[in-house]
């Protein structure tokens, strides 16, 4: 697959190009008259990571220019930097995590500022990984880590990303389906994406939830194995949205609607081929986005898993981008999902009005009327099913009692 990944970003450029063109030729500039946008220069954050691939993409292969805007990408170093953007207003918006969202709204996790959920970006991709010198003491999947922590007692460190994001979320839902307390049986910190790699090599954690490439790139340097996807704890996840304020919504509409378009639009052009993949592999790889080799990006983002024990598979729930426009409706039960669990290990103090405040965050008209632009299609419900990797089945419907059926809590 080599050969394949040589295409140079030129080339890349100029197919994107071309195609935005055409497309524009096809389908004529959507800005116009009443429905124009409001600015044209849209500012969007994203952390180095593979899911930020459609909005980096909608920005190089020119999809912003047909909705008449311009994304104007602006790298971040962490999460809180972003949430503290997007909270000032230097960000217009973000790609961002889920639960940092939420937790905003309701205060969690830093200062309170009514937040707005655009779309969601991405599906699964995510994992667990546990360092070599755990899996040398047998500790390479959930009970075997149960089970050496239970054997071998002493201080167990574990990072995620953000305390009210989603890899804290996914951490803590897999650590306590093996019976692991993660507030009490283990210390949690909080590192930068990027950072995860760089602080596993000097001991500082014993395992960690991350998106790629981080965790692919523990295994090609030797220092981690891949315990558990994302996709394992709940096939389909949601996981990082288009993130903005709720007073950027309410003043700039049409801005909002045509940066969804576009991002749609991309998601699309990512998903709808093995090649397509390959040219956004390239174009993400580079220094200015998540820097780093191609082939740590490619491996996993065309559904080849490796856990760095020797065993490897190709993975029918890898990242999704698009999926028939599956992945980016921004489902209520979703968002109500991560305030379960935000309330489940005391990051929410009072239980929250679940359906009320996924109502006011999800921006659901908003984003059917860019889907209708961009003709993708959506789903009938706000509220979709999913069954857990502990069995536990998730549909939005009785919010409070799910949040107060788990046995480990805070």
């Amino acid at each position: 697959m080599d050969h394949t990944f040589s295409l140079t970003r030129r080339r890349l450029l100029a197919a994107g190009a071309a195609t935005a063109v055409t497309g524009l030729a096809a389908q004529g500039a959507w800005a116009a008259g009443s429905d124009r946008p409001e600015k044209e220069e849209v500012k969007v954050g994203f952390i180095p990571l593979t899911d930020c691939a459609s909005v980096v993409m909608a920005s190089l292969l020119g999809f912003d220019k047909k909705y008449g805007i311009k994304i104007v990408l602006s790298k971040e170093a962490s999460w809180p930097a972003v949430r503290d953007k997007l909270v000032n207003g230097e960000l217009d918006a973000a790609h961002v995590l889920y639960g940092l969202v939420y937790g905003v709204h309701l205060g969690a996790g830093g200062p309170k500022k009514d937040m707005a959920v655009l779309m969601n970006l991405n599906h699964n991709g995510q994992a667990i990984t546990l360092s070599k010198k755990l899996a040398d003491k047998g500790a390479v999947d959930g009970a075997s880590l149960a089970k050496l922590m239970h054997t071998d007692p002493r201080e167990y460190t574990f990072a995620q990303t953000f305390p009210t994001g989603t890899h804290a979320m996914w951490l803590y839902y897999w650590l306590a389906s093996y019976g692991i307390n993660p507030m009490t049986d283990a210390k949690v910190i909080t590192v930068p994406p990027p950072q995860m790699v760089a602080n596993m090599r000097i001991g500082n954690m014993d395992g960690y939830c991350v998106g790629e490439p981080w965790n692919h790139r523990a295994i090609v340097d030797g220092i981690g194995i891949t315990a558990t996807t994302t996709q394992d704890i709940w096939r389909d996840h949601p996981e990082k949205v288009l993130g903005t304020s709720a007073e950027w919504v309410k003043k700039y509409p049409n801005t909002a609607r045509a940066l969804v378009a576009a991002v749609l639009e991309a998601g699309r052009w990512i998903d709808a081929s093995l090649s397509n993949k390959v040219k956004m592999a390239e174009a993400i790889a580079d220094k200015s986005y998540v820097n780093t080799t191609v082939d740590v990006i490619g491996q996993r983002i065309m559904g080849r898993y490796q856990n760095g024990l020797g065993k490897t598979w190709d993975d029918p729930n890898y990242m999704k981008f698009f999926n028939d426009g599956a992945v980016n409706f921004p489902y209520l039960s979703d968002g109500m999902w991560f305030l379960t669990q935000q309330k489940r290990w005391g990051l929410l103090k009072a239980e929250p009005d679940y359906l009320a405040v996924a109502t006011q965050i999800n921006q659901i008209e908003l984003y059917k009327d860019a889907a209708s632009m961009a003709k993708v299609s959506v789903p009938k419900s706000a509220l979709r099913s999913v069954k857990m990797v502990d069995g536990a089945v998730w549909d939005g419907k009785n919010p409070k009692a799910y949040a107060d059926s788990f046995k480990i809590k805070a």
